[in-house]
């Protein structure tokens, strides 16, 4: 089973890359961390997506450290991958979003695997809930998994952060709602991406962080809908992203898949402000302090 990692964005409210910002006492990153607790779940691969432009950067710091602790594999996002016929009036500046991002890894990815973000702080308990799980699924079916944060071990004190709210039925995800949430006074609101339109939630409802775990079965389907994407949307094809969310509530939409929602105690961590830095540096001491984490991962 492989662990894919987003890495092809920058982070555009925090300012630059923020997926090699030093969090860690001896210079490791967030991802670090991640692919840390993915080799102790039994993850043997872990395969970046990146932009090209980057690949140096990567491989001098994160991938030279990693290499002979786990197999290591590049993927890189590129505007022009899986376009087919469609035709770019004007240069895309930016990458097309998080689904194509894991489409550029079909000819890579074989089997199930997990994804998660480059810059986010999953915890070990949700990279050995979702693994156990997905190791009892079938690379050929269309049973897939995200692990459900509670919206109160996610949140940022610095402002509002950008979550996937998850409406469920017998513990399978029917829908998830793309929501800017953060407290106004004492009520946590979350407001929705598509209309701006406000609804309150609970500290305990859950969240999707984008840790899913997928079959290989996903990548033909990702690949029909982009170009569905592309068709739909060439009257504003740079202001768009294809993103991975969609693409998941589309199947479950047309019942063609389900997604077992799996709670996880971990707290999330990241940057998602300048401000945030601090607080995961704190985060992350205290949990070398209490042994989760060795002081010097890679030793």
């Amino acid at each position: 089973m492989d662990l894919v990692i987003m890495a092809a964005g920058m982070g555009s409210r925090f300012g630059g890359l923020k997926q090699v910002e030093p969090i860690g006492p001896n210079g490791e990153f967030i991802l670090d961390y991640s692919i840390y607790d993915a080799i102790r779940v039994g993850i043997k691969r872990v395969v970046f997506i990146i932009k090209e432009e980057n690949y140096d950067l990567f491989r001098d710091t994160v991938g030279k450290r990693i290499e002979g602790k786990i197999q290591v594999e590049y993927v890189f996002q590129k505007t022009e991958a899986y376009l087919g016929d469609f035709v770019l009036k004007e240069e895309r500046k930016k990458p097309w979003g998080t689904a194509h991002a894991i489409l550029c890894c079909k000819d890579v990815v074989k089997d199930n695997f997990l994804l998660i973000n480059a810059d986010d702080f999953y915890g070990y308990e949700s990279f050995k809930i979702i693994k156990e799980y997905m190791d009892t699924v079938d690379k050929n079916s269309y049973h897939f998994s995200m692990a459900g944060y509670i919206i109160k071990n996610t949140l940022s004190k610095n402002g509002k952060v950008k979550r996937g709210v998850c409406q469920m039925q017998n513990g399978k995800l029917s829908h998830i709602i793309e929501s800017n949430i953060g407290y106004e006074g004492n009520v946590l609101l979350a407001t929705r991406l598509s209309d701006d339109v406000k609804y309150e939630v609970l500290a305990q409802d859950l969240v999707s962080m984008n840790f899913f775990g997928f079959t290989p079965m996903l990548f033909k389907d990702l690949e029909e809908e982009f170009q569905l994407f592309l068709k739909t949307n060439q009257d504003h094809i740079n202001q768009c992203e294809y993103l991975i969310p969609d693409v998941v509530q589309h199947l479950i939409d047309q019942k063609k898949c389900t997604v077992k929602v799996l709670k996880t105690p971990s707290v999330w961590h990241g940057v998602t402000y300048k401000e945030d830095k601090e607080e995961v540096v704190e985060a992350i001491l205290k949990l070398i302090q209490e042994g989760a984490y060795p002081h010097k991962l890679w030793k």
